[in-house]
């Protein structure tokens, strides 16, 4: 059955907000736009005629596609090689969704993407759409065919399992790119103290390497660990420079990712690697590094779309 216009218009209307939600379920760029794309074709092959509501319809279809996609997930995930980290999101990519309220800045940060693995598939729903996106649980429940009761219970169990003992604090643009600036020169400096300064005193780094690329496939507990870790991850050597394989040096970057401070790193036009921080009241609580290469696809057309950039450092 062909889509009229006005129906083709309504579902493009709709991509933004379907790419933001399946983004936030999966943790994946590439899933994401898949899952969507499924939606379309369903949409397409659809007796539109009797679909009272299409954006609740769209809404139900997508996250159906999704919760399917979690479930198999979680098998994957079981066998994959190290830390897994969600795909990082440059700032202005409409994956991220609506950031008016400090609930959507929240849901879509590399911390709370990285603690929702711990729920199930209907508590992330739950919270994804309640959070980010303000449904009601009465139309919650009726996408998961739920009563509104047990969305409301599902919800508050989220909020418990992703509830932290620190605080994360909310920085501008402006206030992000110093904390790299502070980072980057502590990391660069040859020395721990620096670091282990800037780092709060349980600071955990998480490396994902995806069996693509050397990573740590364990996490770094505490600000000395991590410090000591992170000299050597700057340090030069020829591993390292064989595997950026290029003759441009390797260019250390300010940027914005899923609306927190970042050190991206890139040569020869690609992003080689996403460093995460999360600062807190008591220093940098966390750090999330993504050298996937799988994971920095999309990163890597977005930066190369917005450049050129000024690296804050040149390395090796």
């Amino acid at each position: 059955m062909s889509l009229r216009t006005y129906e083709a218009d309504l579902f493009e209307s709709s991509r933004g907000r379907l790419e933001a939600i399946a983004y936030r379920l999966l943790g994946s760029a590439g899933d994401a736009e898949d899952a969507v794309q499924e939606t379309y074709l369903r949409w397409h092959a659809a007796d539109r005629a009797f679909i009272e509501t299409p954006e609740a319809w769209l809404t139900k279809v997508l996250t159906n596609l999704c919760l399917n996609q979690l479930t198999s997930a979680r098998a994957r995930r079981e066998t994959y090689v190290g830390q897994w980290l969600p795909e990082p999101v440059l700032a202005g990519d409409r994956l991220l969704g609506p950031a008016d309220t400090v609930e959507q800045r929240e849901s879509v940060s590399m911390a709370v993407l990285t603690l929702m693995e711990r729920l199930s598939p209907n508590e992330r729903v739950v919270y994804v759409l309640r959070e980010a996106f303000g449904y009601p649980h009465r139309e919650i429940g009726e996408i998961l065919d739920l009563t509104e009761a047990n969305c409301q219970q599902i919800h508050r169990r989220a909020k418990q399992h992703l509830a932290s003992d620190r605080a994360r604090t909310e920085v501008d643009a402006a206030a992000a790119r110093r904390v790299v600036e502070e980072f980057l020169a502590a990391a660069l400096s040859g020395d721990t103290e620096p670091l282990v300064r800037l780092l709060a005193g349980d600071a955990v780094s998480v490396a994902d390497g995806g069996a693509r690329v050397q990573a740590r496939r364990t996490p770094v507990v505490g600000a000395l660990g991590i410090a000591r870790y992170l000299r050597g991850l700057f340090r030069p050597g020829d591993a390292k420079r064989a595997h950026v394989g290029s003759s441009d040096r390797v260019a250390l970057h300010a940027a914005v990712v899923n609306g927190g401070p970042a050190a991206l790193i890139a040569a020869g036009g690609r992003v080689l690697g996403i460093i995460c921080l999360e600062p807190t009241a008591e220093g940098v609580g966390a750090i999330h590094i993504q050298v996937n290469p799988d994971k920095l696809e999309r990163v890597t057309r977005r930066w190369a779309a917005t450049g050129p950039h000024r690296p804050l450092f040149e390395i090796w």
